[in-house]
């Protein structure tokens, strides 16, 4: 990108562009597809960096994942299990999306098979609750000593 900009601060400065040379265009062209083949084939020049354009493209190829989510979610759910669903999120974001990611492997099973309410969203919450649920349990193991007075 910086060797890009450095190109048309060269071309302002001679007064011309690539409308006006269009082999310049053409050998321009060439060494970006050069570069991209460089950064995407052998790890590129940057150690191994994404380009700006693989950011910007993973970037709204997640977006796109979560809004399909999203929509998913909203045929699944009433508005009321959403909105409580928003609210664990706002608290508790990890299990916030493992109910979503549970509802939505549930939905493709074909498991739902009308829409989820509040109610059984509760209901849901309550038995991954009861399944992920610490059970800590302490013990106190005493040494005997052979000063104890226990034996009296």
């Amino acid at each position: 990108e910086r060797e890009r900009e450095r190109e048309k601060e060269r071309d302002h400065l001679h007064g011309r562009t690539m409308a006006d040379d269009p082999e310049l265009a053409a050998i321009r062209q060439r060494r970006m597809q050069e570069l991209m083949a460089q950064q995407g084939g052998g790890g590129g020049a940057r150690g191994g960096m994404p380009s700006a354009e693989q950011v910007q493209a993973q970037e709204e190829q997640r977006k796109a994942q979560e809004e399909q989510r999203q929509d998913m979610l909203v045929r699944l759910l009433t508005p009321d299990a959403r909105e409580r669903l928003s609210r664990i999120r706002l608290v508790k974001p990890e299990k916030a999306m493992g109910i979503e990611n549970m509802l939505l492997t549930a939905a493709q099973r074909g498991a739902l098979g009308e829409k989820i309410t509040e109610d059984r969203l509760i209901t849901l919450l309550q038995q991954v609750n009861e399944q992920t649920e610490k059970k800590t349990k302490v013990s106190i193991i005493r040494r005997r000593s052979a000063l104890d007075d226990d034996d009296w």
